[in-house]
């Protein structure tokens, strides 16, 4: 295995430790909000994390904005930590998973960002006129 295999490898493996972690913390498997942050989000269900992913997203697009003028790019960095962390909380009440998002980005390797976007557009058509 190549070292970019290798490290495609652990960083699945971490998303999948992570992942395991915030599943833990479902109310279906008795997390509890009083000890977890994760199961509080998760007690008051999709509102409470669906506003902290459009939180972190004001504040990736805003840690961009500051870096394009001299700022800490590190922060980009904490801040996507922090969405795709607030996005993983998602996946597990949805029944999903990080292995779900990557399945997707793989098939989507190769395509056009702009075939890829017009065969959805003509899909969401095809969608609403049956």
């Amino acid at each position: 295995m190549n070292s970019m295999n290798s490290m495609n490898s652990m960083n699945i493996d971490s998303l999948d430790r992570l992942a395991a972690v915030i599943e833990s913390r479902l109310p279906a498997r008795g997390g509890d909000p009083d000890k977890s942050y994760v199961a509080r989000l998760l007690h008051r269900g999709p509102d409470a994390f669906l506003k902290k992913i459009g939180e972190e997203a004001t504040e990736v697009v805003m840690a961009a904005k500051d870096a394009d003028h001299g700022g800490d790019r590190a922060k980009i960095v904490n801040e996507v930590a922090d969405l795709w962390f607030h996005s993983m909380v998602a996946l597990a009440h949805y029944g999903l998973s990080p292995r779900d998002v990557v399945a997707e980005l793989m098939r989507r390797e190769g395509t056009s960002g702009i075939e890829e976007k017009a065969l959805r557009k003509a899909q969401d058509r095809e969608a609403t006129n049956d």
